[in-house]
Formats: structure tokens, C-alpha cells, sequence
């Protein structure tokens, strides 16, 4: 089967699935890796990205975003339980298995960790970006807010061995009464605990684009962000439909100047497609790491940009 009739297909089953949730109040049972046959490409940009020859083996495809697959360059994101209880500190366990079958315990460090993972609903609510703790065996392990719903689970990393970054993706199911949240509606502006962040430049399908987001408090633009994982600000960015992922860091300063702690922090990013996105942006102030959500939409008439 070709990926546009296997992504035909799982967007159907996915409908299927949340009609079901919503029609009983509850989500009964787990819901497994997605299996599209195609590669993940860490920057959502295009480029090569792969599918499967007859014989199984990984070939090249176009514009397919990270995320979306298992399983990718031999490596596999295998969670230990593909349900799990609602909590607000549910403990998550999981391994990327090399092409060997064991499992990975060397990584190189990117932003001061070796990776990053990140976990929503895939009505794009509960966004989490946190980073595990890896034990000897090659488990890592990290306690997560699990509301009823089905999640999708990202793991960012790069195995030494490989040399090249990986963004592999896998469901996890939650249990419960649940009903699905709408997309919010489209904004440049969002507010978290007395910060407020403007987001300015657009998305635009096909090739890349500047973004900038502003954060100030109370009206006064913020000149004193702390590095977070080596950066002031990082951005992940998921399509709405089939949660494309992307996670973005902070562009250079003009002239190479070294960055500076805000007001703006500025990323460049590339959206494989036009549609609907959510914007996870965290910052730190003060110690503490604070997330500001975007509804951003591209817009059909951009579509075919290149």
C-alpha cells in the first residue's frame, strides 16, 4: 500500500477512533504506534524522508514532517505500557532500541541533554516538554500529567552511533471519561502567568520563514530571560490532523552578534504544508519554565510556495 492511501487511512481510523470517545465518554483500551511508512525530518522542512520498498526496507519519499513514525534508520521508540492511568504525575518508562534490537545508551547532547521528549493530547491540549532520566539499562523514565485521552508521545534525540537527529513518535492511551477539546482559535498573542508573548511573521508552506516572539509583563518588555537548555526560548511546533512535528531553536543575530536575553527571541521555521498549527514556546524567567500556545493557520492560498 502506498503512504498516501496508509495516511488516508490512518486519519480515517483516527476519526473513527475520537467519534467512538466522544459517543461513550471514555476511552477503552490502548491505541498503538502509528505505523505511516515514512521518515521523520527534524527541521518539517522538505527533503527526503522515507517510505518502504517491497521488501520492507526504508526508501525515499518527499515532505513528510517528523514524528510520525515508530520507527526510523533501524531505531525503534518502544514505550513500556501503551496505557496508562490519569495522574498528575504518572510515571512513563520507555527505550529507543538500535538497529541491534538492544537498547540505546549513547546519545549525543543537544541543548544540554541528550533528549528531549514531548508529550499532547492529540486534541493538542497537555503539551509537556520534559527531558528523562536515562538508567543503565537503557530505560528512561520520567513522571508526566496524563489527563483521559489518547496521547502522542515524542522522543528528540540523536544516537552517537547514528550521528544524525531522530524525532520518533508513539500513541499512549489514558483511560477515562473524555471528551475532545476544539482547536483554539487562531491567535498572535498569548498570556501565562502575567506574561504576555506576541507572535509576529507567518508560516508559510514550502519554504522558510521568520518568526518572532516578543514576551514582556505587565506592558513592560522582558530584557532578562534565562538560558533554558542553552537557549532563551525554545519552540516546538505540531500540524493539527496528524501532529507533524517540529522542534525549532533560536536563529543566530544579525552581524553574529551573541543572542540576546528579550524582549524577542527569533526562530526560522518551515511548514511542510498549509493548514492549522499549534505553538508551544517555553521560556524561563525567574527559574522557572513557563509555555505560551499559538493557534497559527497557513492559510490554503499559500500552499505551492517553493
Amino acid at each position: 500500500m502506498n503512504t498516501p492511501l496508509k495516511l488516508a487511512g490512518f486519519g480515517v481510523a483516527l476519526v473513527a477512533a475520537f467519534g467512538a470517545a466522544v459517543g461513550i465518554g471514555s476511552v477503552v483500551g490502548p491505541v498503538g504506534p502509528t505505523a505511516e511508512a515514512a521518515a521523520d525530518e527534524h527541521d518539517m522542512g522538505p527533503g527526503p524522508a522515507a517510505g518502504h520498498d517491497d521488501a520492507g526496507h526504508e526508501t525515499a519519499s518527499t515532505d513528510l514532517p517528523g514524528g510520525l513514525v515508530v520507527s526510523r534508520s533501524g531505531y525503534t521508540l518502544e514505550l513500556a505500557e501503551r496505557s496508562l492511568p490519569a495522574g498528575g504525575a504518572t510515571p512513563v518508562a520507555f527505550r529507543v532500541l538500535g538497529p541491534d534490537g538492544e537498547a540505546v545508551t549513547d546519545y549525543d547532547v543537544d541543548h544540554d541533554v541528550e533528549l528531549h521528549f514531548i508529550a499532547v493530547r492529540r486534541d493538542l491540549t497537555g503539551f509537556q516538554h520534559v527531558h528523562p532520566e536515562l538508567g543503565q539499562d537503557g530505560t528512561w523514565r520520567v513522571p508526566l500529567a496524563l489527563d483521559p485521552g489518547a496521547w502522542r508521545l515524542f522522543a528528540d534525540f540523536t544516537p552517537t552511533a547514528l550521528g544524525e537527529n531522530l524525532t520518533l513518535g508513539a500513541d499512549l492511551a489514558v483511560p477515562g471519561e473524555f471528551v475532545p477539546a476544539p482547536l483554539p482559535a487562531e491567535s498572535v498573542t498569548a498570556e501565562v502567568d502575567g506574561f504576555t508573548v506576541v507572535l509576529t511573521g507567518s508560516l508559510e508552506p514550502g519554504r522558510e520563514s521568520e518568526l518572532t516572539l516578543s514576551v514582556s509583563r505587565d506592558g513592560v518588555p522582558v530584557t532578562d530571560l534565562e538560558p533554558y537548555l542553552g537557549a532563551f526560548g525554545h519552540l516546538v511546533v505540531l500540524r493539527d490532523g496528524d501532529l507533524g512535528y517540529l522542534h525549532a531553536h533560536p536563529v543566530d543575530e544579525p552581524g553574529g552578534a551573541p543572542p540576546v536575553p528579550g524582549p524577542h527571541v527569533r526562530f526560522a521555521t518551515t511548514a511542510p504544508s498549509a493548514g492549522s498549527y499549534r505553538l508551544f514556546l517555553d521560556f524561563q524567567h525567574d527559574g522557572v519554565v513557563r509555555t505560551a500556545a499559538f493557534t497559527v493557520d497557513t492559510g490554503a492560498h499559500e500552499e505551492g510556495h517553493g
